[in-house]
């Protein structure tokens, strides 16, 4: 077996575990780090098969993250009722929540074809299918629903960006100060964003591009459908730009979705998710310039995310 790099070396208790999730006289024989997780280590395996074709799966390893239990239960439990819905997810192949047989908790699934695609280029077309793409996650109807969602913020814990417009996040804190509104639930990935949706963009014409995977379901949950919008308008906005941090709902409503009834429902999820994100600019700043966006230094991120709560706040006024 080869590795890549020196970051894709498995342990050898995980690699113990996952060649007993081979079939029959299989062996991997490559391993590769995949840049763009926060929380766990990715690495792709190569796998040998016994007619001399390869195969690929996905390892995600957990280490030392408080909740790595909780996470992949969830995640493996989702993949599970993923299965057959028309929701391109990928398929579970084995978990070790406990790390009983692992070095360090992990799942294996299916690889799927595909890239993250976070460049500028080409955006018109992605927002829209990642909102048709959402849409259809919150259709789902699980016969066991996954638990209720948890906020990732408290008003006593966000952080405001240095040169923030004082005013208008003082106004987006006292906004989440407010118990949450009234929604009607639906099954939310929780962590949909362009980070955690594959595409296939053929070169000559990427107004082609489609959707072939959606992962990382470790924070499946019950709750708003505007919560799962809220997140990955965020992201948008911090990705390229808040225009289209506000775009993104406004095209999940042309998808078919349906958000809160007022506008001030609406707004105390967006405040809710876009102060959220305050609290860990840094380390998403740094796991997307790995994934090859140099430029969007911690500073950089911090302007796009004061831009957008205050253009938020701007259009409530």
């Amino acid at each position: 077996m080869t590795n890549h790099d020196e970051a894709a070396a498995v342990r050898p208790l995980t690699l113990a575990w996952v060649s007993r999730h081979l079939e029959a006289g299989e062996r991997i024989v490559k391993t590769e780090a995949l840049h763009g997780g926060i929380t766990a280590e990715i690495r792709r395996l190569t796998i040998a098969t016994r007619a001399g074709s390869t195969r690929d799966l996905v390892l995600r390893t957990f280490v030392n993250v408080a909740h790595a239990e909780d996470g992949l239960n969830r995640e493996a439990d989702a993949l599970t009722l993923l299965r057959g819905t028309g929701v391109p997810a990928p398929g579970l192949v084995a978990v070790d929540p406990t790390a009983a047989h692992c070095a360090y908790p992990s799942l294996l699934r299916t690889h799927l074809a595909g890239r993250t695609v976070l460049d500028d280029e080409g955006l018109e077309t992605r927002v829209p299918l990642l909102a048709r793409q959402l849409v259809a996650i919150h259709a789902l109807q699980p016969a066991v629903r996954p638990r209720r969602y948890v906020t990732l913020t408290t008003a006593d814990t966000v952080v405001t960006p240095k040169g923030a417009d004082a005013t208008a996040w003082a106004a987006a804190i006292d906004v989440i100060r407010k118990p949450p509104p009234p929604y009607e639930g639906r099954f939310l990935h929780r962590d949909f964003q362009p980070g955690n949706v594959l595409f296939d963009v053929p070169p000559s014409k990427p107004a082609d591009a489609r959707i072939t995977g959606v992962i990382d379901w470790a924070a499946t949950s019950w709750g708003p459908a505007d919560l799962d919008v809220a997140h990955c308008s965020t992201n948008l906005a911090l990705l390229h730009g808040p225009a289209w941090g506000l775009r993104f709902s406004e095209a999940y409503e042309e998808a078919g979705g349906v958000l809160a009834a007022t506008a001030n429902e609406r707004l105390y999820w967006q405040v809710r998710d876009g102060l959220a994100c305050s609290e860990e600019v840094q380390q998403v700043a740094k796991t997307w310039r790995e994934a090859g966006r140099p430029e969007l230094t911690t500073r950089t991120v911090e302007e796009r995310l004061n831009a957008y709560v205050t253009a938020l706040m701007d259009a409530l006024a």
